[in-house]
């Protein structure tokens, strides 16, 4: 029940926003704001310059909200603006990033020191940290947002297909790097 009034007050939301109500859509950045940031953060090098394509979502977020057609569709929507918005970074601010194998292999990822205790937390941010990026995407999605195979290729403008094996690689590099760094210790 509870899903379902925070989708009417998207829904009411998105509404008044088309209606060029500001005040609305100041509320929809609060309503997603924290998990878009939690996307890109896992996506881009630094907290600032999270920060900076975060903003860049919003913007284009706000001049395109007229254009979102199913209103139910605004996760996938807000989520395939923040990926187009990483990618636009990426390609004016690290060409080199943008040229990353996305199947890298887990022996060429770089050893970090780290400190000797984590809760399971710090682990997972950690190894989200060591994987590649289409790797961090894929499981930032489904595990955040819960999405279907066919909202995540939406998102990811790949297959279904290719969502399901990125999915797959993504858990077996995640659990790899968990397990290699609970040896060290």
């Amino acid at each position: 029940m509870n899903r379902d009034k925070q989708a009417v007050l998207q829904e009411l939301l998105v509404l008044r926003c088309r209606r060029g109500d500001r005040r609305a859509f100041d509320e929809l950045i609060g309503l997603w704001q924290e998990r878009l940031f939690y996307f890109i953060r896992r996506l881009v090098g630094s907290e600032a310059d999270a920060w900076d394509v975060l903003q860049q979502t919003w913007l284009k977020a706000f001049r395109g909200i007229k254009t979102l057609q199913a209103v139910e569709r605004l996760p996938v929507w807000l989520y395939t603006i923040a990926r187009r918005s990483v990618q636009s970074h990426w390609r004016s601010d690290y060409r080199e990033a943008a040229r990353h194998d996305e199947e890298a292999d887990m022996a060429q990822l770089p050893a970090e020191e780290e400190p000797e205790a984590f809760d399971d937390a710090e682990q997972v941010h950690l190894g989200l940290s060591r994987i590649s990026t289409a790797h961090r995407e894929v499981l930032t999605l489904h595990f955040l947002e819960n999405f279907s195979l066919q909202e995540m290729s939406e998102v990811l403008e790949v297959s279904p297909g290719t969502v399901k094996s990125r999915l797959f690689y993504a858990k077996r590099a995640l659990r790899a790097t968990m397990e290699s760094k609970e040896d060290v210790r």
